[in-house]
Formats: C-alpha cells, structure tokens, sequence
C-alpha cells in the first residue's frame, strides 16, 4: 500500500475533476438564454462550487505526479544479479 500512495493521489485527483464536471452539468448546466438576476446568481453560484471542485481535483492529481516523480529519482537502485 506504501508504494501505490502516489498512484491512488492520482486516481483520486482525477475522480474528484470528474466529479467537479458531474456538479457542473447536474446544477449550473449550460448558461441560460435570458436568465433573470436570480437565475443568474444561482448559475454563477453553482458554477464556481464546480470550479473549486475541479481545482482542487487538479491540485491532488498534480501533487500525486511530483510525489511519484519525487519517489522514482530517490529510489535506491535494484542490484542487478
């Protein structure tokens, strides 16, 4: 389970950008036509819910990349029999 943490940072740092998008299309969706000031604040509310969402699924995808690539070049090397 030690040498997988970084792939599972991975893993979940591309679920929760995927689950960011999930958010944008069930509550923001597409912009509307001719929205009233209400309709227009819940947008842009929902959609910057969505944004933080996605943002911080980039930020732990890019965190578990520079650990893994941290944990590859301080790797001991294997001796070769």
């Amino acid at each position: 389970m030690r040498r997988f943490w970084p792939l599972l940072l991975i893993v979940g740092g591309v679920l929760i950008v995927f689950g960011g998008f999930i958010y944008d299309m069930m509550f923001a969706g597409i912009p509307y036509q001719d929205p009233t000031p209400e309709m227009s604040a819940s947008y842009a509310h929902h959609a910057g819910i969505a944004s933080v969402i996605r943002w911080c699924g980039v930020v732990v995808l890019l965190f578990g990349v520079v650990a893994g690539v941290i944990r590859r070049a301080t790797r001991k090397p294997s001796v070769a029999s």
